[in-house]
């Protein structure tokens, strides 16, 4: 019943549901009041250099592009390929298709940004003989995670368990497929396998290090994904070369260099990351 809901709102035209995204807004933010105190927690800490006029206001804009979100994100059961490449664009392919020239792999570093779920229709927009995987943490409730899954896999990418990565990596390696692997590294790793801290958004923060070090395992060629909101519903990311040799750098360097560019990219439009996960939850030990 669930999913023939859905899949019956994901019929409905963009207009219509930013219409149902600005009634969900209002209950969300108002009424419900989701996660605020995370919100403005998170939002202070990061940005001290802000009134409190524009810190609401980052707030603010904040909830009603997550409403934009989840829509859009259920556009992603019907939506057509034509009408996705003109919502959700993407910049400087060609740098990733050379590179799976030379590589087997390409990784891809990911935020919590923009709507990250229309990255999976990046198979659009490069060459057929690419896989897409991109690795996602189950969800306990299976009917979502199907959910989930099936926007996702809607045109062509392939999800991977995290808990799978490195096998399901090693698996197309040994079946020659050339892949581009995604990886949402702005997740917070267990203390217990936090390798790197860093100081991002003015606060202590553990770095997630497990991309980088899949990445000299399999000799994959590096881009961070730099995504700007252009307009409402429309998106576009631009692939920026980090390293194509990850061997040749100190450990942990490419890891700090993408997590500079995820703030950078952060600061430039701060509404449109998800500020409504405890970050910050970890403290580091002395």
């Amino acid at each position: 019943m669930k999913k023939s809901l859905f899949r019956l709102i994901s019929r409905l035209p963009f207009g219509a549901l930013y219409v149902l995204s600005d009634i969900v807004f209002g209950v969300l933010y108002y009424i419900v009041k989701y996660r605020r105190r995370v919100v403005r927690m998170n939002l202070e800490k990061s940005f001290p250099e802000k009134s409190e006029t524009e810190l609401r206001q980052i707030e603010r804009d904040f909830y009603h592009f997550l409403c934009d979100y989840g829509v859009e994100s259920l556009k992603l059961l019907t939506i057509k390929p034509e009408e996705m490449m003109r919502h959700m664009q993407f910049e400087n392919c060609k740098a990733v298709d050379s590179a799976l020239d030379t590589h087997d792999f390409v990784f891809v570093y990911l935020g919590h940004y923009g709507n990250w779920e229309w990255v999976s229709s990046l198979p659009l927009w490069l060459h057929p003989r690419t896989t897409l995987g991109e690795l996602y943490r189950p969800l306990k409730n299976k009917t979502m995670d199907d959910l989930f899954i099936e926007m996702r896999e809607h045109h062509g990418a392939k999800c991977i368990s995290k808990y799978d990565a490195l096998r399901e990596i090693m698996r197309l390696k040994a079946e020659g497929r050339k892949s581009v692997i995604g990886f949402v590294a702005d997740q917070t790793p267990r203390p217990e396998n936090t390798h790197l801290w860093m100081d991002f958004l003015h606060q202590d923060t553990p770095i997630f290090t497990g991309t980088e070090r899949i990445a000299k395992k399999v000799n994959a060629s590096v881009f961070f994904l730099d995504i700007k909101r252009i307009s409402r519903g429309h998106y576009c990311g631009t692939f920026k070369p980090i390293a194509d040799d990850p061997k040749a750098f100190p450990d942990f360097k490419i890891s700090e260099v993408c997590t500079r560019e995820l703030e950078t990219m952060i600061q430039r439009q701060p509404a449109y990351w998800l500020w409504s996960h405890k970050r910050w939850k970890h403290k580091r030990t002395q």
